[in-house]
């Protein structure tokens, strides 16, 4: 058996390749590169899958978090509540906006935002809370949406790896006052090329995000305040229809994969992130955290495994953020999860066969 990648794209494209080629000549006859009716059609597609009101498209999921900071009013002076243990972008969007990221820890076994910590982090300045669905699987949204309320602040969901994850049985995305997606070709929808989106159910929002990410026009030649050059690319858009048909089959597929992992590895050396009863995960990754990582993954790596890391910096000891303050031991769970995570294979084309490799492999552990 020949080495078993974290991901392997190249399966997916082979499968949907005559069908992806199809959408892009459509692209090309209508030359419909920027924005134009092939974003229109997938916005519409994803804002129904998502049940909400409306989806905007644009240029990448970092781009979202931006505008829908801007679209908030959050800006200089503002601070905004991110969690410690997550892609660094998170922590971008607020940045791009010029307000402050404030980080939290997260918790020991969920990984996700921990509610308990989010209250003293919360100080006049404070505008909005950031939780995130993290490898896929949501966060505590009443818990974190309750402290929200309570202290009159905004909700955002950073939803970039859980497109169909579901929270208490609805689908992420409609929860805060907006939702946040990546369409990096990475993720469980991905697009060919980089795309972003945002999903909300407040009219205002999406009006406004739709004239920030269009030179801050609403009418041609005609801006109303200053703006970006942040659109979804027809092609992008092109593809991303073609693949949401085959979303919630992929994510199917990734949690009977994870399902085999959870239950058939049994291996004390191995912890695995919890799952709350109320959260039904994608499983954009399936991490573990194990004492000894460099050893493990060399394990892996001498038994044809070819593992990743999702994150070995958390964000408040990111040298971008050094002028924050922070230091080590400020946020222990984070800085544990860092320290000791490692992400296994997992993508819907894995084949059984591969998964019982690997979970032989860690048993052997």
């Amino acid at each position: 058996m020949a080495q078993i990648h974290c991901l392997d794209l190249k399966r997916q494209h082979q499968k949907i390749k005559a069908e992806i080629f199809e959408a892009f000549e459509k692209v090309y006859e209508n030359t419909a590169f920027s924005g134009g009716p092939f974003v229109e059609k997938f916005e519409n597609e994803f804002a129904n899958f998502c049940d909400t009101e409306y989806a905007i498209g644009v240029n990448n999921g970092t781009t979202a978090l931006h505008l829908a900071m801007l679209a908030l009013g959050i800006g200089a002076g503002d601070e905004v509540i991110v969690p410690a243990n997550t892609f660094i972008a998170t922590a971008w969007g607020v940045s791009h906006a010029g307000a402050t990221p404030v980080f939290v820890d997260c918790t020991a076994d969920t990984w996700e935002i921990d509610p308990s910590k989010i209250e003293a982090a919360i100080t006049p300045k404070t505008k909005a809370i950031i939780g995130v669905h993290l490898y896929g699987q949501p966060f505590d949204i009443d818990a974190v949406k309750a402290i929200a309320d309570k202290h009159k602040l905004f909700m955002i969901e950073d939803a970039a790896q859980a497109q169909g994850a579901r929270y208490k049985n609805n689908v992420v995305g409609g929860f805060g006052e907006m939702a946040c997606f990546s369409f990096y070709p990475g993720k469980n929808l991905g697009a060919c090329g980089e795309a972003g989106g945002i999903t909300t159910n407040n009219a205002e929002y999406n009006t406004h995000i739709r004239s920030l990410r269009n030179h801050g026009s609403v009418v041609r030649y005609y801006h109303d305040e200053i703006g970006y050059n942040m659109r979804m690319g027809g092609l992008e858009g092109a593809s991303l229809s073609v693949k949401l048909q085959y979303l919630n089959e992929w994510n199917n597929r990734r949690r009977a994969i994870a399902k085999k992992y959870q239950s058939l590895v049994k291996n004390d050396k191995i912890k695995m992130q919890a799952q709350p009863e109320w959260a039904d995960g994608i499983y954009h990754l399936f991490v573990v955290t194990v004492e000894d990582k460099n050893g493990f993954v060399d394990y892996l790596a001498k038994n044809d495994i070819v593992a990743a890391f999702h994150y070995p910096v958390p964000c408040h000891l990111q040298k971008a953020y050094a002028d924050l303050g922070y230091k080590q031991g400020d946020f222990p769970n984070a800085e544990y999860l860092a320290n000791h995570c490692v992400s296994l294979p997992m993508f819907a084309e894995l084949t059984d066969e591969e998964a019982d490799k690997v979970i032989a492999v860690l048993n052997g552990y």
